[in-house]
């Protein structure tokens, strides 16, 4: 399965990683690589956890368009 996900760099430059379409699913690493890495391990746990607990695997996500 493919995911799209964010990447961000807090205060500290640690590299976030968010996998929006699965609430609570976020990882981090010290460079971006080791993050992306990263989130892929969060995802597979994310997606073990929710099967286990009967919820749905990913929730409904889509692009708004807003005028800035």
């Amino acid at each position: 399965m493919k995911f799209n996900v964010t990447i961000d760099r807090d205060e500290d430059g640690v590299w976030i990683v968010e996998c929006s379409s699965i609430p609570g699913c976020v990882s981090q690493g010290q460079t971006r690589e080791e993050a992306l890495e990263n989130i892929k391990d969060a995802i597979s746990a994310c997606l073990q956890v929710r099967a286990e607990r009967g919820l749905p695997l990913t929730v409904e996500t889509q692009q708004v368009e807003v005028m800035a």
